[in-house]
């Protein structure tokens, strides 16, 4: 429960003849993460093989049958299974004869869209100027007149129309955007002072396209009589590519099934030291499928195998994947866990902890009997009705959150915020009573989660040998003797103070763990002197600064559970106000007394989607930073199995 699921490192020698086949066996048990073995060392005289080549003609395969697919249009091949045995050349001959099918429509098609675009685009150029007699010829066409066509500030219309002498048209047209759109005429003697007017008032000019014999009206009318032409090619067009897909989807998902199987077999045998006849797969598996997996592998090898399994410690310095075994109960809390990073291999495995911890402060911020009732409705509800594991998991956090609201919600006394139900709390309202007595909760629930994390991390590190860290760092044990010293000085000042201890407790549980701090790095530079920290100057700061940050960060870790007891009150206040607000409605000459409800109603329906959100991440914050920050490195590898979707069926030729 506190550890990830125990794994083995398998070794297998097998002949060159049964390596796909062991491949195989392997792939479809999805139990073995595969690792390449260094060359040298205790492997002298083994090679790898490069399958560069061999991967880059499938990967170009598959290239072209996923733009096949984005042409047709045809959705992904999950679950297709591989069309038999395929021949690799005949699959790039049949591909470059479904292009060729399919090549022309897909060129008419883009093109009759690109021009369907450009005809939308050409309209809308000009249909502010529908509707006039504007002709589309040009300024040149025009031996004796000069017209131009834009928009101006709506405040300088009338100052252009009073400067405008008796030679010059001013046509003004529909406004938009705090500018008016004209259409200028006069003699081309005067166009000159006419531009120079115009573009004295803020003129924007505005080129309409020049089609010989065309206002506005005919040139769109014909071009919509175009686009409605092109529409009835696409729709051809369309059918025919449908049928096509029809035809070649399930050849295309089979063959990019059989590829995606044969690149993992290849990038598989890419990673397998060899010799001229034998193979050397190697990787990891739970301990419990071990025993499974030598079975099966000497049994369709006929025993033409060797194979060796090595526990973790004997496995060197090579990092081991960890495999998170959960309940289902504890899988959602382990998405949230992972969400932070995988844990380590040799490092305690929170989960459990996390849990429990997410649940109580989800329900000490959440606390409503009414609201928590609902959460848990809801997730039961995704529980039998889910499709998809991530929703039955979500369905899990749903319900054991709301059953923690429902209890907390029992101690405040709240029930949808409803005055006459406070009076059955086995204890109070957040917001009355005794408020401090809530914040002192919320941070007793800081210091044991603060102290649970200590004692995780120095057991972390004396699992892995550190044993300097497990007792000097500043949360390990010297760590562990100045928190709970510093918390037993608070609590029990006058108890220590009547006895004359208060000296000597302070350089226990102040000096000592501080002196703890400072020596850690330059005693770990002295004894390993491997660079890490640097120089020893280098090391003496950090000891400094580390000691510094650790007072600061107890009293700051702690302090930040205080938002427990805030989030709760909040909520309560939350539903006051909407309480409040319901009374002022209910004065109202019309429908009062329904909109008060209406109001009481909405304002537990906000409580419970935005109050849900807030204490759910404020939740998360706490585990992420003020819990894990203790013990927690994230820096495992998560296992990851070999697999392959289904038997292959590509051969070369």
């Amino acid at each position: 429960m506190f550890s990830p699921a125990p794994m083995l490192r398998l070794s297998a020698v097998v002949l060159d003849r049964d390596e796909r086949e062991v491949l195989t066996t392997l792939g479809r048990m999805g139990v073995m993460q595969l690792t390449r073995l260094p060359a040298g060392g205790e492997t002298p005289g083994l090679a790898v093989r490069d399958l560069t080549a061999e991967i880059g003609r499938y990967e170009r395969l598959r290239a072209r049958i996923e733009e096949i697919r984005r042409l047709l249009e045809i959705s992904g091949p999950a679950g297709s299974e591989p069309p038999g045995e395929v021949d690799l050349s005949e699959a790039e001959e049949k591909l470059g004869s479904i292009e060729e099918h399919i090549g022309e429509a897909s060129n008419l098609r883009r093109a009759y869209r690109q021009r369907q675009r450009d005809l939308t685009a050409l309209c809308d150029q000009v249909s502010d100027w529908r509707g006039l007699d504007v002709p589309l010829a040009g300024p040149d066409h025009f031996s004796f007149l000069h017209f131009v066509t834009g928009s101006l500030p709506e405040q300088n219309l009338e100052g252009v129309r009073a400067a405008l002498g008796d030679n010059v048209a001013l046509v003004p047209l529909q406004a938009q955007k705090g500018r008016r759109q004209v259409i200028a005429m006069t003699t081309r003697e005067n166009s000159g002072p006419l531009e120079e007017l115009l573009q004295g008032a803020g003129f924007q000019r505005e080129v309409l396209p020049e089609v010989e014999g065309h206002t506005a009206d005919t040139l769109c009318a014909e071009k919509e009589k175009e686009h409605d032409r092109l529409g009835k090619e696409l729709a051809r067009l369309d059918i025919r590519l449908k049928s096509l897909a029809d035809e070649f989807a399930p050849y295309l998902n089979g063959l990019e099934a059989a590829i995606g199987a044969e690149l993992g077999f290849l990038r598989a045998q890419q990673e397998l030291a060899r010799t001229d006849t034998t193979t050397l797969i190697t990787g990891w598996v739970p301990a419990h499928e071990a025993a499974t997996v030598g079975e099966r592998l000497g049994k369709i090898t006929g025993g033409r195998c060797a194979i060796e399994v090595a526990a973790p410690d004997e496995a060197g310095e090579e990092k081991v994947p960890t495999l998170l075994a959960h309940s289902a109960l504890l899988r959602p809390f382990g998405m949230l866990m992972s969400s932070y990073g995988t844990p380590n291999y040799r490092e305690l495995e929170p989960t459990i902890f996390v849990a429990v911890s997410y649940v109580l402060m989800f329900g000490i911020m959440f606390g409503d009997w009414g609201h928590g009732a609902t959460l848990a409705a809801l997730g039961v509800a995704a529980l039998l009705k889910g499709k998809t594991g991530k929703a039955r998991d979500v369905g899990v956090l749903l319900t054991a959150c709301g059953l923690s609201s429902v209890v907390f919600g029992l101690i405040y006394g709240s029930f949808f915020g409803l005055e006459h139900f406070k009076r059955y709390a086995f204890w109070h309202d957040p917001l009355e009573g005794d408020p401090m007595g809530l914040m002192y909760g919320a941070i007793a629930v800081g210091v044991v989660m603060i102290s649970l994390g200590l004692i995780l991390n120095a057991i972390n590190r004396f699992r892995r040998g550190d044993v300097i860290g497990g007792f000097l760092d500043k949360f390990g044990v010297a760590g562990i003797v100045f928190y709970w010293g510093v918390l037993a000085m608070i609590v029990g000042q006058d108890a220590i103070s009547s006895r004359g201890l208060m000296g000597a407790a302070l350089v226990v549980f102040l000096v000592l763990p501080a002196l703890c701090w400072i020596i850690k790095e330059p005693l770990e530079y002295f004894l390993h002197r491997s660079g890490e920290h640097g120089t020893l100057g280098v090391a003496i700061t950090e000891s400094f600064v580390g000691a510094f940050e650790a007072f600061l960060s107890y009293l700051a870790n702690t302090i930040s559970f205080v938002r427990l007891g805030a989030y709760a009150m909040s909520h309560a206040a939350l539903l006051v106000a909407a309480f409040m607000l319901a009374e002022q409605v209910k004065h109202l000459p019309v429908a009062g007394t329904v909109g008060g409800v209406v109001v009481v109603i909405l304002g537990n329906l906000v409580a419970i989607v935005l109050e849900g959100i807030i204490a759910s991440v404020q939740a998360l914050r706490l585990e992420y930073y003020e819990f894990f920050g203790k013990f927690y490195s994230g820096d495992g590898q998560a296992f990851e199995p070999f697999r392959l979707a289904g038997k292959t069926g590509l051969r070369e030729s």
